[in-house]
């Protein structure tokens, strides 16, 4: 992992965006743990890779036998740990562990859950038991396109293909016997000018926006955001068109 991705999600903490005032519209029925909860049962161990401070995993994820997850920050680990405690029948590990260096035997997983993270397929199906599923959701390049457009710039903003088509192609070559991609169109609405802000600050849409002040004396990149929340206002709030995608593989 980066070092400085890793420093940044050191000082965030936590992934928990309930502070956050947006409504969601999706056009796609597809829902990452509904897919989960058809494969899962009270059996089933199961691996979670990329789960932040265990805020999705822990209110969400459907019945397991097992559930290990991993961040690759230790701060998220800590913080998940801390609200483990508020779901003590929860039958959850949580551990430290870079996605793209993965210290398990092979053949051990029934399931591996990966939403918003990067993953490396040929790991993944190594630790996979026959037939076992992999189940991701991630964030396109043409997510928030608009908005990275504006500002020339973001996450997989020149990238020659797009994510959800590289993860489809790295998962059909490692090896996997059957792999369905869905793509996903959602719609949030941001209730103020604060809570759009408030998501950049804290995620990769736009490259490096956490390390400009918007609010003061950079002002380029305020006409920028102020362009954009004009541009966007609407009766339901500030608009921003995600693209999603979700995978379901079959070892």
């Amino acid at each position: 992992m980066q070092e400085k991705e890793l420093k940044k999600y050191e000082e965030i903490g936590n992934w928990d965006f309930s502070d956050i005032q947006y409504i969601v519209e999706q056009e796609s029925s597809w829902d990452f743990y509904k897919e989960i909860a058809k494969y899962s049962n009270k059996n089933s161990l199961l691996l979670d890779l990329g789960t932040g401070g265990g805020e999705k995993v822990l209110s969400l994820m459907p019945e397991a036998g097992m559930i290990i997850a991993t961040d690759f920050s230790s701060k998220m680990i800590e913080t998940a740990n801390k609200n483990k405690e508020n779901f003590p029948n929860k039958n959850i590990k949580f551990v430290t562990m870079d996605n793209l260096n993965m210290k398990f035997p092979n053949n051990l997983f029934d399931i591996v859950t990966a939403r918003h993270t990067i993953i490396d397929a040929v790991q993944i199906y190594d630790c996979l038991s026959n037939n076992g599923i992999l189940i991701l959701e991630g964030v396109d390049k043409f997510d928030c396109w608009e908005l990275k457009t504006l500002f020339n710039r973001g996450q997989a903003f020149n990238d020659k293909i797009s994510i959800c088509q590289k993860d489809y192609e790295d998962i059909k070559n490692a090896g996997f016997s059957k792999v369905h991609l869905e793509k996903i169109i959602q719609y949030e609405y941001y209730k103020t000018e604060n809570d759009l802000l408030a998501l950049l600050l804290k995620t990769p849409i736009l490259d490096d926006f956490s390390e400009l002040d918007i609010s003061s004396k950079n002002q380029i990149e305020k006409d920028l955001f102020d362009t954009y929340v004009s541009t966007h206002t609407t009766e339901k709030g500030i608009e921003l068109k995600r693209v999603l995608y979700g995978i379901v593989a079959q070892k």
